[in-house]
């Protein structure tokens, strides 16, 4: 992998080396871990706006509902656990 230089705050650099210390990874695991936990984090923030939105949509939240109805059926299908 290329090396690539990258700014930081000073704040966050001293951040990331203590973080680096206290877990005993290096200080590049560490920021792949903050990226990865981010990009999480707005995943789930986007998913959360997306229900919001379906829950605004009276038509569309039923159609959810319905469906939700219809999969829970599936857990009756004499199928033992």
């Amino acid at each position: 992998m290329p090396d690539l230089t990258l700014s930081l705050s000073e704040t966050a650099h001293k951040t990331l080396i203590n973080l680096a210390e206290a877990s005993g990874e290096t200080m590049q695991t560490v920021l792949d871990k903050a990226i990865e936990n981010y990009r999480r984090y707005i995943f789930l923030v986007q998913a959360n706006q997306a229900f919001a939105a379906l829950r605004e949509n009276d038509e569309l939240w039923q159609e959810e509902l319905a469906e939700r109805d219809l999969w829970d059926q599936t857990l009756a299908d004499e199928v033992e656990e």
